[in-house]
């Protein structure tokens, strides 16, 4: 008794480690996708649509993954969030991720996705810092106290074994909350495959810090050696801060990691996906990048229709998509001493051209101007407001512009959401 007492003390509340298959399938799960060495756009949230991971695609992406998706919404049939997961027949590498806290609901979105969609594999997010969705119990609240982490255990087995054919893949933050000392994710991958994960991600940052600071790449390191050693080889995926070839390529020398998956870098400058596979920095040009947005353009139309409702559709997500490539900072520029960092808000800079300066602009009405080059004038009803807010810029970053005298959008009155679904 007392032996027995020791033994599940010394388990902890995530449970020992298992053998890489089903209870009630014998054998091995399906596998995950081939991931080492390939370039992974992440699920982003109103950003992440079909024509920009269309646009990322163009620019070498080689695995692309749906908006997020809450399971319950899909379970319901909900029109809006079954159009989330629809696939482009040029995203060769395809997973569907969804969103849910507890077993028996991700269990039926499981299996329902196992036979209804044609993807390559099936993706919890675990690391969603969004209020709303840590509030029904999903998302990073699954690593707030050992209830939580037991949930993220069931779910993991629970939906693993209610698919036959399609692997699950689970995206995780360090912890919940900003102490190291409470960092969970290592224990977490250590017994992830014996749970029923195929692959994992894990992107530096707890849900505290949400996308303040830097990612913590050193934990995500230790990580990735306990993925392989103790994890029984679980492939781990890192995430966070990755804006040009020298961020990757510095995080995959040690060999552990499988790949990194990119997320705010590819909203910025989705060539930022050319400049990896090619080893190089892409001093791209005013007229490169509008090219982006026409293109953009003719897949809003194509996705989401031609008709009056369908121009406006896309010019709102042109929009959104705006209110992140204006941080954009030219190469050119930089080699003059004008310093750019993925978590520090650039300060107002003229570009070398006109153009080059209307793409820097971050008034929404600049931003209507150029969908207009595309789409025509917008509808006299038409307004914009950014969905998303700042809070991926750090304090320090917002206190240099305020001393600039230029105000932030916490200030001007904007919602501060997240950026990312996780």
């Amino acid at each position: 008794m007392y032996g027995d007492a020791r033994r599940k003390e010394k388990q902890g509340s995530l449970g020992t480690s298992e053998p890489f298959c089903h209870a009630n399938r014998p054998g091995l799960l399906p596998p995950a996708p081939d991931f080492r060495g390939k370039l992974y756009v992440a699920p982003l949230t109103t950003v992440g649509n079909m024509p920009f991971r269309r646009a990322c695609i163009r620019h070498g992406a080689d695995i692309t993954v749906s908006e997020m998706a809450m399971a319950s919404n899909l379970l319901k049939g909900d029109r809006k969030e079954w159009a989330l997961v629809r696939r482009h027949p040029s995203e060769k590498i395809f997973g569907v991720q969804v969103c849910g806290g507890y077993p028996d609901l991700m269990a039926r979105c499981g299996e329902l996705l196992d036979t209804q969609v044609q993807c390559d594999f099936v993706d919890i997010n675990m690391g969603c810092p969004i209020d709303g969705v840590c509030a029904k119990g999903a998302g990073a609240s699954l690593f707030k106290d050992e209830v939580g982490l037991k949930r993220c255990e069931l779910t993991v087995r629970a939906t693993s074994r209610a698919m036959k054919k399609t692997p699950l893949t689970i995206k995780i933050r360090m912890g919940y909350e900003d102490d190291p000392t409470k960092y969970v994710a290592h224990e977490v991958l250590a017994k992830a495959r014996g749970w029923g994960a195929a692959a994992a991600t894990l992107h530096g940052r707890t849900r505290a810090q949400r996308y303040s600071r830097k990612a913590d790449w050193a934990y995500i390191e230790r990580c990735a050696r306990v993925a392989s050693k103790k994890g029984d080889g679980l492939p781990l995926i890192g995430n966070g801060d990755v804006f040009g070839y020298a961020d990757y390529e510095t995080h995959m020398r040690s060999g552990n990691l499988t790949t990194c998956m990119i997320g705010r870098g590819a909203l910025v400058k989705p060539w930022v996906l050319t400049e990896i596979k090619e080893k190089r920095v892409w001093d791209i040009t005013s007229n490169e990048r509008l090219a982006i947005f026409e293109q953009f353009a003719k897949d809003g139309l194509d996705h989401w229709g031609s008709d009056e409702k369908g121009i406006e559709t896309t010019r709102r997500f042109m929009c959104e998509w705006m209110s992140y490539t204006h941080r954009y900072v030219p190469v050119g520029l930089l080699e003059r001493g004008v310093s750019q960092h993925l978590n520090l808000r650039p300060m107002p800079y003229d570009g070398r051209d006109e153009l080059e300066t209307l793409l820097a602009s971050d008034s929404v009405a600049d931003w209507i101007s150029i969908t207009a080059m595309f789409l025509g004038k917008p509808a006299p009803r038409f307004s914009f407001h950014p969905k998303h807010g700042s809070n991926s810029y750090s304090k320090e970053s917002a206190s240099a512009l305020r001393n600039l005298g230029v105000a932030t959008q916490a200030e001007m009155g904007r919602e501060d959401e997240d950026e990312q679904n996780g």
